[in-house]
């Protein structure tokens, strides 16, 4: 991780400007933003498992570093496996909440949230700069549906929210481990699909995006096979881009280098004891 903080200013030093990065020397032990997310909120509690995603090492500027310690107690979420979450609490309000897993810069979630006010997002990524990124845009967007999560979401779904309490989950250009002995750290498996279906109200839409061909294809079926999922198109296949998910800067690059960007929408099935009656 970046060693880079929000340094206190002294006299004759000029400020800043926005966006550029500041180092700052800890101590050892010093936690990196006192007021804002942990390096490792759930640490030695849970077993150790394969993990779907490695964190980044980049540099947090300035504006980043800034949003996380003055907004991270606000709107930000450790994710820590110890409490279960009242999302009414933790939003103020009753809205539907979309859980979205791996945001980026959160440039898209920002947009997402601000055209759709009457539904909640929280956003779990572990990449520090855009937690602060995100932190920084719903600040000044005035998104009060946005929560930043900080932490592995596996450990959310299982340790952290109430069976059916979830309206959506959006899953977008995850990690896609090309390389075929790295293919089961690809998130979408089995095991997790049965664990999201769990927290997921039915009639919630899981929507899957990725550039990469080869792990749409596995996503397809994947989502095809599991009986709690069906596709929201009655032929089957992909779906067309929805418009409420904007089309990003990394996904506008790939589409420029020929990729094919496949987006996935399956729906949550009614419980199996419900269909029963």
């Amino acid at each position: 991780m970046s060693d880079s903080l929000n340094a206190p200013e002294t006299p004759g030093t000029p400020s800043p400007a926005p966006g550029v990065s500041l180092r700052h020397s800890r101590a050892k032990g010093e936690p990196r933003f006192p007021d804002g997310p942990k390096a490792d909120p759930a640490g030695s509690h849970f077993e150790r498992r394969i993990r779907s995603f490695q964190p980044r090492r980049s540099r947090v500027t300035a504006g980043q570093a800034d949003a996380l310690q003055r907004l991270w107690p606000k709107w930000g979420l450790d994710i820590d496996g110890r409490r279960v979450i009242d999302l009414a609490e933790l939003f103020g309000n009753d809205n539907p909440v979309v859980l979205e897993i791996g945001f980026g810069m959160g440039e898209a979630t920002a947009r997402m949230a601000a055209a759709d006010p009457g539904t909640n997002i929280l956003a779990v990524d572990v990449h520090t700069p855009g937690q602060g990124n995100l932190l920084n845009l719903a600040d000044r967007d005035g998104l009060a549906n946005v929560r930043v999560g900080n932490g592995d979401a596996i450990i959310l779904l299982r340790e952290m929210l109430a069976p059916d309490s979830l309206d959506g989950l959006r899953v977008y250009f995850p990690d896609p481990w090309p390389k075929k002995r790295h293919h089961k750290r690809r998130l979408i498996q089995p095991e997790f699909l049965g664990l999201a279906a769990a927290r997921l109200r039915p009639g919630a839409v899981v929507h899957c995006a990725t550039d990469w061909e080869p792990y749409a294809g596995q996503m397809l079926d994947v989502l095809t096979a599991h009986p709690d999922f069906e596709n929201t198109r009655p032929e089957g296949g992909f779906a067309p881009r929805p418009a409420f998910r904007p089309l990003t800067r990394f996904e506008g690059q790939g589409l420029d280098k020929g990729h094919v960007v496949n987006d996935l929408l399956f729906r949550r099935v009614q419980h199996r004891e419900q269909q029963r009656r």
